[in-house]
């Protein structure tokens, strides 16, 4: 049995599938681990999502911003974008199968045997590892309980981009699900900022990405994720692995075996043109 956590699919489904056949990926045997955004630019969405919703235990996939976008348009609170093409998906048959699995996914994801963890766009450099889980828990819990669509109407926002422990309410959550599925880079003092999404090089002098930031503690797990394709899969910190290395915009679809440390690439036509 091997453990594979591949990068932002963005609807990419047949590149999926070769780069799955590419690195020998058993589905009755292995583990698929996925870093969010499973829709959205690319052509195929709805084949993605029926795809990993197939696999049932043998796929993990944790929440990212463009999976909650289509659940807040599919209940109602969101238009849908014009770059994205999840149309299909909101008339399906098993929509509402679908839309009620992807709603149940978590934020963050840790496994349960091997010292490595998930989320779509990192950790915040203002939680340490304890917050992060009771944070992540805690959101999870509302979006799968009664309040979870009131709270898909009302994510929207860049405020507050500070965390305390002292909020509540609507600005505490709103700030967990920013920092899960929205951050890149932070200000020096932590804080989110959301309008840069260059690489490092690029940034302005005031910013830093997230995880040169934050102060590990040396034995927290591997933490794997997506989101910043900008990065193409470079990160300076070894128990990092970046794994979105935009396929959806032309570049690579990455995937990564835990096992032998392999990686595996697959070059993807240009299906959107931004973000």
């Amino acid at each position: 049995m091997a453990t594979y956590f591949v990068g932002d699919v963005q609807g990419c489904h047949s590149e999926l599938q070769q780069l799955l056949d590419l690195a020998q990926f058993d589905a009755q045997q292995d583990e698929l681990w996925l870093t969010g955004d499973l829709v959205a630019r690319g052509p195929q969405s709805l084949d993605v999502l029926r795809f990993v919703y197939s696999l049932g235990d043998r796929a993990t996939t944790v929440l990212g911003n463009h999976d909650l976008n289509l659940l807040a348009v599919a209940a109602g609170h969101a238009h849908p974008k014009k770059k994205d093409k999840t149309e299909n998906i909101l008339t399906a048959p098993d929509r509402h199968e679908l839309m009620s699995w992807l709603q149940n996914r978590p934020i963050m994801a840790e496994h349960p045997t091997l010292p490595v963890m998930m989320t779509h766009a990192g950790l915040s450099p203002q939680w340490d590892l304890a917050t992060a889980r009771h944070c992540a828990r805690e959101v999870e819990t509302l979006l799968r309980s009664d309040q979870g669509t009131w709270l898909l109407g009302h994510m929207y926002g860049e405020e507050p981009s500070h965390w305390d422990p002292r909020l509540t309410g609507l600005p505490r959550w709103r700030y967990i699900i920013n920092s899960f599925t929205r951050m890149r880079f932070c200000r020096n003092d932590g804080s989110l900022e959301f309008k840069c999404k260059e690489s490092p090089a690029d940034k302005p002098a005031q910013l830093a990405p997230w995880f040169e930031l934050r102060k590990a503690d040396a034995d927290e797990p591997h933490l794997v994720f997506g989101h910043w394709a900008a990065l193409m899969g470079k990160c300076p910190l070894p128990k990092i692995k970046a794994l979105d290395t935009g396929c959806v915009w032309g570049n690579q679809l990455t995937l990564w075996r835990w096992e032998d440390n392999a990686m595996f690439s697959l070059n993807c036509p240009v299906y959107s043109s931004g973000e």
